[in-house]
């Protein structure tokens, strides 16, 4: 197939921290939705959550695109992704139409996908429509069924989706500057270059909309949610590598025991130092666990999926 040309980035990417062409997918809505698409292989798709983009995947995909087609795209909003204006773009089912479409558009078949946080309903809302395109998961502590009954979720998007939290995401950047750090096991991994990549990509009120409005949609989509959750059937099945950071204050060992129920054919790595952000936390560690996964769950030759 035809690779989309490289487009120029801004000037403060590191090209020693993120040493990937950058790509664009432009929907017929008009955003563009950026990406990089590196190496050759059966496909590893990564996505990202609140508030990071493909840049928490870099050494994940530095580390394995000698071996995989990695691709990892910016949700609009989001990253080197176009913002919006529009409401309606920044509820989570509209990022996971986008991503659907970049998928259609490269047509990637055998997929894994990598999921964090807002990545695993977003992901999975493809799994659940496309089943036959999907090989296996990687979930890092993220959720996809509905939790307003929970007040541990309740409250947290109460807080955030008020106008005290919305004014401080998008004018003090409240979700990169506060909530990144403590959501991570050892705030060093965090160093200030890394935490450049992230500020700089919300560089000002209008374009942290859609990182202001997620928060909400953790208990407003739940309808969304709750429609993934009952087509679990179509994915259920796959092989699963979950990753969990224990000191993550998002997602908790509750959540990480209901995907063990859920998936039986699942493999389950626990990060006892770790948080939210594996990729970013500990990729010396979740690289070889991927890498290992990819290798045992693979086609022999001449069996198809499905």
């Amino acid at each position: 197939m035809n690779r989309i040309a490289p487009t120029p980035r801004p000037g403060w990417v590191s090209d020693d921290m993120y040493p990937f062409e950058s790509r664009f997918h432009a929907d017929a809505s008009g955003h563009r939705m950026h990406f990089v698409d590196e190496g050759e292989g059966e496909p590893i798709v990564f996505v990202h959550g609140n508030p990071t983009w493909s840049f928490e995947f870099r050494h994940a995909i530095r580390e394995l695109r000698s071996e995989f087609r990695c691709v990892a795209p910016d949700h609009v909003g989001f990253g080197l992704s176009s913002r919006s204006s529009r409401r309606e773009d920044h509820h989570p089912e509209s990022h996971a139409h986008r991503f659907a479409a970049l998928l259609d558009h490269l047509d990637l078949r055998d997929i894994t996908l990598f999921m964090n946080d807002w990545g695993g309903p977003i992901g999975l809302d493809f799994a659940r429509r496309q089943p036959e395109r999907i090989r296996r998961f990687v979930i890092a502590n993220s959720w996809c069924w509905p939790v307003g009954d929970d007040f541990h979720f309740m409250a947290f998007s109460f807080l955030m989706s008020s106008w005290t939290g919305r004014y401080l995401i998008r004018h003090r950047n409240m979700f990169v500057n506060t909530v990144m750090p403590k959501a991570v096991g050892d705030r060093s991994v965090l160093t200030p270059e890394i935490m450049a990549h992230y500020r700089n990509a919300q560089p000002s009120p209008d374009a942290r909309t859609a990182m202001a409005a997620l928060p909400g949609h953790i208990v407003g989509a739940g309808d969304w949610l709750r429609s993934i959750w009952d087509d679990r059937a179509a994915f259920a099945d796959k092989p699963a590598l979950l990753l969990w950071g224990l000191k993550d204050i998002a997602f908790r060992r509750k959540e990480l025991e209901r995907w063990k129920s859920a998936l039986p054919d699942h493999e389950l790595h626990e990060f006892e130092d770790c948080g939210h952000f594996l990729a970013e936390e500990a990729p010396d560690r979740v690289v070889p666990a991927l890498r290992d996964f990819m290798g045992r769950t693979r086609l022999r030759p001449g069996e198809r999926e499905g």
